[in-house]
């Protein structure tokens, strides 16, 4: 069983440290051989259209040959996208790409989470998905520093060396010994569950995929017109995603106590200080941009596990793996239009534009709260918060039971 983990969460971290360098290089590459700020955010957009695509296909074709086959071929889709980059330089071509490369994470990643839901029992859940979200994070954080050495190499080696680690990714599971599970049944998608279950649920899914989607797709671009080099770069990625990390405790402890709907309307409010203040420090010098945008993670990063946590309020036991599903589906409607819309307004008005784009929707979402609080009153049994990882709709499957505690 042990052995069976240690494989799953080390394919987990291989990919995630090849998913999570490709975007950054992209855009970094990208800006430099002349593409236009929106065509790089069209990339973005791009890739969560192949995420979307993979989480709806990825059960599907496990159930046709196997969990080990599926995860080899869609590692073979990832690696195909990130080697053609250095075959041609056109954005069009890179967009076709980033979606194969977008079909490979999702569908590693619902791959790895059924194996791990298959293999769990209800003694080692906890323990195991704390094992599976500090490998998911800490993978993410170190993914974001290699940016600044990858960018520093030649364009090709800087791609083969991604395409290396997606390949390594499939090694873990390739040589374990233990038998793959059953495979399971593909969850159905049920997008307006969500709306029935929580309205505010799915506004507060839907901007917390413009704040991170289009911050770790456009923010290099962001980062590049502030002046930062490339490897400073990548700390200002990694601030954002440490900040986020260090949130969910206390934010969950306050989501447990207190009315989630206004934890979220107070994230939002925060983030919206926090937006201002980035826009002001940009001019402040390196420590200070870097500082807010480990703020802005911090305000910003919470806000899907609250409103999912908010939804599951509202659900009964059997609901709770469609209703993921269907939260991750309008996740993924905010993070395909998030970076194209973010890089337009940059290329358009400049750097500040990031950022107001960011603090509108989350005006948007303090809005909206505050009248849905008028509509319904807060529930008074409710499910424990859980950080809820945007990996696949699996997951769900995984967060079921710890929600049922």
């Amino acid at each position: 069983m042990l052995i069976s983990f240690a494989a799953l969460f080390l394919s987990a971290a291989l990919l995630q440290f090849s998913s999570g360098g490709v975007g950054p290089l992209d855009a970094l590459t990208g800006l430099n051989i002349g593409f236009s700020k929106a065509e790089v955010g069209f990339l973005g957009s791009a890739h969560f259209l192949g995420f979307f695509i993979g989480c709806w296909w990825a059960p599907r074709l496990m159930g046709s040959v196997g969990h080990s086959r599926a995860f080899a071929v869609f590692t073979s889709m990832g690696a195909i996208g990130m080697a053609a980059h250095v075959v041609v330089t056109d954005p069009n071509w890179w967009a076709l790409f980033r979606i194969a490369s977008g079909i490979c994470v999702a569908g590693c990643y619902t791959v790895i989470e059924a194996w791990l839901q298959a293999k769990v029992t209800n003694e080692t859940r906890g323990r195991a998905m704390g094992t599976y979200r500090v490998v998911d994070m800490g993978a993410s954080l170190i993914a974001q520093f290699m940016i600044g050495s990858l960018a520093n190499l030649e364009t090709y080696i800087a791609y083969n060396l991604l395409t290396i680690l997606c390949c390594a990714s499939l090694l873990p599971l390739a040589l374990t010994k233990v038998p793959q599970p059953e495979t399971p049944k593909a969850t159905r998608l049920r997008p307006m569950m969500a709306w029935r279950a929580s309205p505010l649920a799915v506004a507060g899914v839907i901007v917390a995929a413009l704040s991170s989607a289009a911050f770790r797709m456009v923010g290099p671009i962001y980062g590049q017109d502030v002046g930062l080099a490339p490897q400073q770069i990548g700390y200002f990625l990694a601030a954002f995603v440490a900040g986020g990390a260090l949130a969910q405790f206390p934010v969950g402890w306050l989501a447990d106590k207190y009315d989630r709907r206004w934890i979220m309307v107070a994230l939002s409010v925060a983030a919206i200080c926090a937006s201002a203040v980035t826009i002001y420090a940009s001019d402040l010098g390196v420590g200070s941009v870097m500082l807010t945008s480990a703020l802005f993670g911090l305000t910003t990063f919470p806000i899907y596990s609250v409103a999912a946590a908010h939804a599951h309020d509202f659900a009964s036991n059997d609901q709770r793996v469609e209703l993921s599903a269907a939260l991750m589906f309008f996740y993924a409607v905010g993070a395909i239009a998030a970076p194209f819309a973010a890089s337009t307004l940059i290329e358009a008005y400049g750097p500040p534009a990031f950022f107001v784009l960011m603090a509108a929707g989350h005006a948007l979402l303090v809005i909206f709260g505050l009248a849905r609080m008028r509509v319904r009153e807060t529930p008074i049994e409710r499910t424990p918060y859980v950080y809820a990882p945007r990996t696949s709709f699996t997951v769900g499957k995984l967060m079921a039971r710890l929600r049922n505690r």
